[in-house]
């Protein structure tokens, strides 16, 4: 899992998108949404067809969001398991 921490640069969300995806703006305007609300890691946009690898794992499954490699949600944003992930650990609740 990620780790949060003041000390080092945080580890930045990953939007995979392609050009022309309305479902990928969509998620990406609940993301900025949300941002307003709570601090959120920075955001990169990724053109899923730029990887082959990328594109290969995902291919039309887009919008995909990432946080260290680990998928934290697709298609639709879930605020509660990214909040969740964020969450710093030993927080409790």
């Amino acid at each position: 899992m990620p780790r949060r921490s003041g000390l080092s640069d945080p580890v930045p969300l990953l939007l995979l998108t392609r050009p022309g995806c309305g479902l990928c703006e969509d998620f990406e305007q609940e993301l900025l949404e949300l941002s307003r609300q709570v601090p959120l890691p920075p955001l990169q946009r990724v053109d899923v067809d730029s990887d082959p690898e990328l594109a290969r794992r995902h291919g039309l499954d887009i919008p995909v969001l990432l946080w260290g490699g680990v998928k934290v949600c697709q298609h639709r944003l879930d605020r509660t398991e990214l909040l969740r992930l964020l969450r710093p650990r030993g927080s409790g609740a």
